[in-house]
């Protein structure tokens, strides 16, 4: 019963990073709920604590490559793209040292 309730939750954290990741994106957010619902109704019937444990770590696993690695891009002439990066992808920006091996204070 464990699994069933985490494989729920999964199911609906993907689904609002599926939201969040695609936003205003109409065409991705169509495709990434229709693969999501096939998936989990694909393997609903599964009994193996073993395989249902596998499916859920694959699952979670999706969910944190959606969230770290996708950037929203948007054609604005035929050879430029503007990118969309959320505010959680963006980060501070470290310092570049020639000497990794001498101490530099900022």
């Amino acid at each position: 019963m464990a699994s069933h309730r985490r494989a729920l939750r999964l199911f609906k954290l993907l689904h609002r990073t599926r939201q969040e990741v695609f936003k205003n994106d109409t065409r991705a957010l169509e495709a990434a709920r229709r693969k999501i619902n096939e998936e989990f109704k694909n393997n609903q019937n599964e009994t193996s604590e073993e395989k249902i444990n596998e499916l859920l770590k694959i699952a979670s696993d999706v969910e944190v490559i959606l969230r770290t690695s996708v950037v929203q891009a948007v054609h604005t002439d035929s050879n430029k793209i503007l990118l969309l990066p959320r505010k959680d992808l963006l980060q501070d920006n470290t310092p570049y040292f020639d000497k990794p091996t001498k101490k530099h204070e900022s």
